[in-house]
């Protein structure tokens, strides 16, 4: 195992020098090519430092993680200039920026740090989250080890690269000398569509694609643009979705859109790192299913039923901020606010936050059950199932949906429908028809936003 990202990186220079190492539009590099970049660059950052000090003089530095393969360049050279990283939203304002920048400053950097990656901050104060590079590594090779990772991939990123749903992916491409496409995001669907047809080819063989994809995204190419899905069976190697719970109704559908592709859901966060896949693809189709942990990862279901990690992919603990850790990450376990079970085969299953369970009655109902039933209804684009004070029960469950256009809610249709997979206590009391659900820019219902309506 080499000690980083960027020992691989100079290493495939050396045996796969002709082989592009990413494509970003018109733009491509070798990994000969982005070796050299990566060396540049180090020399102008050594050069520009007071001799004093030295490269350690700064061990940190903030990066607007643009989609391009000039942030590429800088983040790795960073790195290999002994700086750890904190990759920051490309369009953060920049009065922002810099309070950012001098909030960090205030804080030691422990030894062997390659970043510090920000949670979106849905459940509270956004939070810095200090990763090794030996965590990075542990993560490769878990995604290596449970997706099929191999040299003759070509991986489409299409998300933020300052989070690790899209940033790990970059992980096991750069280890293996893969390559990598990176798309802005879903604007240009014409774009992403693109990034599946550039044709490379290793010792003869046509590429192989995969992808991430958030399950707000996967629910948009299917509802338009679900003959272009298809059209990539032939092609398409996996595709890995995770971040947010993705209904079994989008499940099932893609299965049938792409009927020999890979299909993982997995279990992973900035804090714990990437911890089990399950490949849904697999003619069960189980929602909730996370699959089996990776070899670099264990987890254990606690008392309280919420998932506890332990292994080499888990944070070193959030920057500047000892008590907040010592809650979460103790013995070498974090402990998360996720609701879990294992199933007989091993396979760990997911029943949403603990914090998001809703209490009605006595009953315990967890949201996304309630949601993931809706979401089978035919004529539901988006939904979330939320808490509402009543002046009667205490309690009581709300459903907000936004319906395909051209069509209006049928309360009655919709209740029946869920009273046909639900049990009583789970089925909504109101329900109301709105423009649009509010979600976290990568897909995670922002169930904050949502907090203390009352009827």
């Amino acid at each position: 195992m080499k000690e980083s990202l960027e020992s691989y990186i100079a290493l495939n220079a050396d045996r796969y020098p002709e082989r592009i190492a990413v494509i970003c539009g018109n733009e491509c590099c070798t990994y000969a090519q982005l070796n050299s970049r990566i060396d540049e660059m180090v020399a102008k950052l050594q050069s520009s430092l007071p001799h004093s000090g030295g490269v350690g003089a700064s061990p940190l530095v903030c990066l607007r993680a643009s989609a391009s393969i000039d942030f590429l360049v800088s983040y790795f050279a960073l790195h290999r200039a002994g700086f750890a990283v904190a990759p920051m939203e490309r369009d953060m304002p920049s009065a922002t920026f810099e309070a950012v920048e001098q909030e960090l400053s205030r804080h030691p950097i422990p030894e062997g740090t390659a970043d510090v990656l920000y949670t979106t901050g849905t459940t509270g104060k956004s939070k810095g989250v200090l990763i090794s590079h030996h965590t990075i590594i542990a993560d490769a090779e878990n995604l290596i080890a449970g997706q099929g990772f191999s040299h003759d991939l070509t991986f489409v990123v299409n998300g933020p690269l300052n989070h690790i749903g899209s940033l790990s992916k970059i992980y096991p491409v750069v280890m293996l000398g893969a390559t990598l496409v990176i798309v802005d995001g879903l604007k240009d669907v014409n774009a992403f569509f693109d990034a599946f047809s550039t044709h490379l080819r290793v010792e003869g063989i046509p590429a192989r694609y995969a992808t991430f994809l958030v399950p707000a995204s996967i629910r948009i190419l299917i509802q338009f643009s679900a003959d272009r899905l298809a059209a990539l069976a032939d092609r398409m190697d996996f595709i890995e979705t995770g971040a947010a719970a993705i209904s079994q109704a989008d499940m099932q559908t893609l299965c049938s859109l792409l009927p020999h592709t890979r299909l993982y859901n997995t279990y992973a966060s900035t804090e714990t790192g990437i911890i089990s896949t399950y490949n849904f693809n697999d003619g069960r189709c189980q929602a909730g299913c996370l699959g089996h942990t990776m070899p670099h990862s264990h987890l254990f279901i606690t008392e309280q039923g919420t998932i506890a990690c332990q292994g080499d992919t888990l944070m070193t603990g959030y920057i500047g901020d000892p008590e907040r850790t010592a809650t979460v990450l103790r013995d070498n376990t974090l402990f998360t606010s996720d609701l879990g079970r294992l199933d007989d085969e091993g396979m760990l299953h997911l029943a949403g936050r603990q914090d998001d369970v809703i209490n009605v009655g006595g009953f315990k109902v967890a949201p996304t059950e309630v949601e993931d039933a809706a979401m089978a209804y035919p004529l539901i684009k988006d939904c979330i199932c939320i808490p509402v004070e009543h002046k009667i029960t205490g309690t009581a469950l709300k459903l907000l949906v936004v319906m395909l256009d051209g069509h209006t809610l049928d309360k009655r249709a919709l209740a029946l429908h869920l009273k046909s997979r639900l049990e009583p206590y789970k089925i909504p009391l109101l329900y109301e028809a709105v423009p649009a659900i509010q979600r976290t820019f990568n897909g995670k219902l922002n169930r904050k936003a949502y907090m203390n309506p009352s009827f």
